[in-house]
């Protein structure tokens, strides 16, 4: 160290510059810490990448310890490609949300892929929140102290030194990794990770006139041929040629230089490993603690600039929001979600919150904000990235019932009106589906929206009856359905109004003519008009695999008239067509989930249907001996998207056909690994193939055997579930005892399904 620094009576600028290196930088954080203690205060903080992160934060008045404490409390999995939770979804966008593997923008009739691999909103609002302190200041040499991120301009492929403008942008600019990241426009530019250019700006620093350079380096500069044996490493080290190929002038230039490289076991992504990083930070730290310590006391006869998060008011009242970057078709929806208003006070947690809820109408890739003093007054800024009117979707997906399907989906914004949504999609598959959905959201708040909705599919069914399983049957199912809605809470619940046309046809798959089929069908069509009342409420955190939360819905409908056609072989004589007579139902499912420990959540719910049979007169035909498709059908492992179908593990999808039935359940959903889960259950359901009233008599004390399909009965399954959280989709192993027919039953599945919602 050159001491005749310290002979001069004016104080030597001292710089501290971090470099780049992703989840590694957190071990710039120890050196921090160290600094606080030993009261050394930089006049210059430069940093690149995750160095300007942690460096921002240092510059703005955050101590070590402080944003040690950040480090170890943020979820770094869900800030670094997270999306928007499942509970700031809007109701009527959560059926289609995660449902699919690909997401295509189509702009001018053509497809265009995303710049990137991860999102970056989650990431995006932490930073927001966590710069929050120094909103008002827009010069970086304004701040506790003066602060530099370096990023890369990827139109000129130069070096941008960012000393103005928001702090959260230029830090989020520095650590956009190139392809990982979205390029964050500046300036009618695009720029990208410092690293790219210069991942260790030491030589900043001394343009910058530092006098003494505090560097401390987790990159390393360009990896050994050894380390060079996946496509992750050499595309990194491909992209930071430049970089690295300076990093030795650089790191020759500090007055003393903390070299992180050699005690640093974990990778660039290695977020979930802070702990782990902050521990192998100190080494280095420590082992320059003398240099660190003689810096200090010659530091001693000189003031040292005041360091600490500026004071500021809880709340902010804004005088004006400005908009930038939503269009006119969806500011209205936006406005009505986010629900700020001028001359009103908000406090962080609230604007944040209503972001989140912006973000949840899946209008828009990334909200971000800024706040700008003007004259004493607070102008919002908000800024949107749209998706694209138009969306080309897919998904693919297999099951043992089902077989493979692949999933296509177009889906149209503000198409056919203002704050709407158009959706078609395609089921390819051995069980094909097709859905035509159009909605829109109307009125000042956008709380009212209604829905016309065109679903059908063919299946193969086949069901017990009379002790035994039935052959197989051709199923074509269609539904044409509408439906006016009012959100008692825009994210969480709703109730509504609906009327219902489906039709359903069945025939034998073998051809009667040579193969007899137990059902003694040629032919059978069902048609039926409903109207209903409709409450959902749904506040799971997640799509699949939720770890908290519950799930209502609640249907009570009624038939205005149904008939049937059917057609036997052996037996022409029993042809028969005419009106069913009416019937009124009440359907019931509620799950609870229950976190008790980080791993382990308690599931818990019921279910019910039940059908109010009314007299049959001379004009109509018995419902009980005709009208199967207007009753209810119990099995699978899977939702079904016709909505009098119901899971029962343990039994294949519409094994069994009832009219009552109420089902209680229980289960555990373990999370060992990463991903992988384990979920034992019990399923008990009381199942009747009556009347009303008679399957209350023997609710109770059930006399039958379900299999017999005639009295009351007990339905019992217990199992478990092997799940893997996978890129395409939730991957599941099932197998299930069940009772009276006394075997086990196995069934899996993976990928991406339709979504109906009931």
């Amino acid at each position: 160290m050159n001491t005749q620094l310290f002979s001069q009576e004016k104080k030597p600028k001292v710089a501290l510059v971090l470099s780049g290196g992703g989840a590694k930088g957190i071990a710039h954080i120890p050196v921090i810490q160290a600094l606080d203690s030993l009261g050394i205060v930089p006049d210059l903080i430069i940093g690149t990448s995750m160095g300007s992160i942690v460096g921002g934060l240092y510059a703005m008045g955050y101590s070590g310890d402080s944003i040690a404490k950040i480090t170890k409390s943020a979820k770094w999995t869900e800030l670094l490609g997270g999306s928007v939770s499942f509970r700031d979804v809007g109701v009527e966008e959560k059926s289609e949300f995660g449902r699919y593997l690909l997401n295509v923008d189509v702009i001018k009739g053509k497809p265009k892929m995303k710049a990137s691999i991860l999102k970056d909103q989650n990431l995006r609002e932490f930073l927001s929140t966590t710069v929050y302190p120094v909103y008002n200041v827009s010069n970086f040499d304004d701040l506790s102290i003066p602060f530099r991120a370096v990023a890369t301009d990827l139109v000129k492929g130069e070096v941008v030194v960012l000393d103005q403008g928001s702090l959260a942008v230029a830090l989020r600019a520095s650590m956009s990794i190139p392809s990982v990241f979205q390029p964050v426009p500046y300036n009618e530019t695009l720029l990208v990770d410092g690293g790219v250019m210069d991942n260790f700006p030491v030589d900043v620093a001394v343009a910058m006139g530092a006098d003494i350079i505090i560097g401390s380096d987790v990159g390393g500069g360009l990896q050994p041929i050894e380390k060079l044996n996946n496509i992750p490493s050499i595309l990194f080290q491909t992209s930071m040629l430049t970089s690295n190929i300076k990093n030795p002038e650089n790191r020759a230039l500090c007055t003393i230089l903390i070299d992180h490289v050699g005690n640093l076991t974990y990778s660039t992504e290695d977020f979930a490993s802070a702990l782990g990083i902050l521990k192998e930070g100190e080494i280095a730290t420590k082992s320059n603690i003398d240099q660190l310590a003689v810096l200090a006391d010659s530091l001693k006869k000189f003031k040292q600039r005041d360091h600490a998060l500026p004071v500021m008011e809880n709340a902010i009242l804004f005088s004006e929001i400005q908009y930038h970057g939503i269009s006119n078709e969806n500011l209205s929806l936006v406005q009505a979600r986010m629900a700020i208003s001028t001359n009103s006070t908000y406090n962080i947690t609230e604007l944040t919150n209503a972001i989140e809820r912006a973000m949840g109408t899946e209008l828009f890739y990334q909200i971000t904000y800024s706040v700008k003093e003007e004259d004493g007054h607070n102008i919002l800024n908000l800024y949107g990235l749209e998706k694209a009117r138009n969306q080309l979707n897919g998904a693919l997906h297999y099951d043992t019932t089902e077989g493979v399907g692949v999933v296509v989906n177009y889906t149209g914004r503000n198409i056919l009106g203002y704050s709407s949504r158009l959706l078609v999609g395609l089921d390819i598959a051995e069980a094909p589906k097709y859905r035509v959905q159009y909605q829109q959201n109307v009125g000042e708040t956008k709380n009212w929206w209604w829905r016309a909705e065109s679903f059908g599919q063919k299946t193969i069914q086949n069901y017990y009856l009379y002790g035994s399983i039935g052959d197989d049957l051709k199923n074509t199912y269609n539904l044409v359905s509408g439906q006016l809605n009012k959100n008692l809470n825009s994210l969480n619940n709703y109730v509504g109004f609906y009327i219902n046309y489906e039709y359903l046809g069945l025939k034998p798959k073998s051809n009667p003519d040579y193969t007899e089929n137990v059902y003694d069908l040629r032919k059978y069509k069902f048609n039926n008009f409903e109207v209903g009342l409709n409450f959902n409420h749904n506040s799971m955190n997640k799509v699949f695999f939720a770890t908290s939360g519950s799930y209502v819905n609640v249907r009570l409908s009624r038939s205005l008239g149904s008939n049937i056609e059917a057609t036997y072989n052996d037996n022409p004589e029993n042809n028969i067509t005419g009106s069913l007579s009416g019937f009124t139902k009440l359907n019931f499912q509620f799950e609870k989930r229950v976190p008790i420990t980080t791993k382990t959540t308690l599931i818990g719910g019921v279910s019910s249907g039940i059908m109010l049979l009314d007299d049959v007169d001379s004009n109509d035909l018995s419902l009980l001996n005709f009208g199967q498709p207007a009753k209810y059908t119990l099995g699978g492992s899977l939702t079904s998207p016709v909505q009098n179908e119901y899971a029962f593990q343990g039994l294949n999808t519409t094994d069994l056909i009832v009219t009552q039935f109420i089902k209680a359940s229980v289960g555990a959903q373990i999370n060992p690994l990463k991903n992988i889960y384990v979920t034992p259950y019990l399923n008990l359901a009381s199942v009747g193939f009556d009347d009303f009233g008679e399957y209350l008599e023997d609710f109770y004390a059930p006399k039958g055997n379900w299999i017999n399909t005639t009295e009351t009965s007990l339905l019992f399954s217990g199992g478990t579930s092997f799940s893997y959280n996978s890129i395409l989709g939730p991957v599941n192993f099932d197998v299930a005892y069940i009772n009276d027919i006394n075997k086990l039953k196995f069934f899996f599945s993976v990928g991406l399904r339709f979504n109906i919602p009931h």
